[in-house]
């Protein structure tokens, strides 16, 4: 791999399930290869179990010591009420999980979030009328604040996303239209308006369009890996995206 460039490798929706063993090492190791960094972009489990969380942690084991993971969880991961089992099975495993919050490997900054439904421009759902709609709105303008608070301590030249919900449109095209303003919301666009970044990387949208920008011309990948697998079928599942190395001493 060239030294003079950052090679990250993105994919979510994994989906593992308890027969999932021996699944995932091939797509691992190919990753570990061909990257220096690998982000999951939740859905890590199928129905958020424990047990399901134990075999992608093994399976996880041929990349882990070889490159740093990040990832963030996805709804899946919510499924049955054991998130936070989740997180700390992958976390033991070499794993950063990201909610909210920031780090930095190989001098690039990241954020992570998993981000919320909505709908996108004039379609986004308003916090009006019975509390359980102002409920659902105030989930993704959490999520929103989240990513803000994460981007805001970011001080590296170059700057990550990645979230589980969409924050364009463009990515979710491909979907049922009637089904948009569950695959993400355009309120996760606005810290990344105020906060730019290089890129950003989601999955969730299985069937929707590989990539996109937001208004501010950022890129936006949807890296799931159902929908990788069937629009680029000669390659492993997983984005490559390439950023040039940071100048250590120009951060601040």
């Amino acid at each position: 791999m060239s030294q003079e460039k950052i090679r990250v490798a993105a994919v979510g929706d994994l989906h593992c399930t308890k027969a999932g063993a021996g699944k995932f090492q091939s797509l691992f190791s190919q990753a570990a290869e061909s990257a220096h960094l690998l982000l999951l972009c939740g859905d890590l489990t199928d129905y958020g179990l424990p047990e399901e969380a134990e075999i992608l942690a093994a399976e996880l084991s041929v990349a882990v010591a070889r490159i740093p993971i990040v990832a963030v969880l996805g709804n899946h991961d919510y499924e049955s009420d054991k998130a936070e089992e989740v997180k700390q099975i992958l976390c033991a495993a070499g794993v950063q999980i990201l909610d909210g919050d920031a780090c930095e490997i190989e001098g690039i900054g990241i954020a992570g979030i998993k981000g919320f439904a909505g709908g996108y421009g004039r379609g986004a759902l308003g916090p009006w009328g019975e509390p359980a709609i102002k409920l659902f709105v105030n989930e993704a303008l959490q999520e929103a604040l989240k990513l803000e608070a994460a981007l805001a301590k970011l001080r590296t030249q170059k700057r990550i996303v990645l979230m589980h919900y969409s924050p364009i449109e463009a990515t979710v095209q491909g979907e049922p239209p009637e089904i948009f303003a569950f695959l993400g919301t355009s309120r996760l666009q606005d810290p990344l308006i105020h906060y730019p970044v290089d890129a950003v990387f989601h999955g969730h949208a299985h069937r929707g369009s590989p990539e996109g920008r937001t208004v501010n011309d950022i890129p936006v990948f949807n890296v799931a890996k159902p929908l990788l697998q069937r629009l680029y079928p000669e390659r492993p599942p997983f984005r490559i995206f390439e950023l040039e190395r940071p100048d250590p001493v120009a951060d601040v």
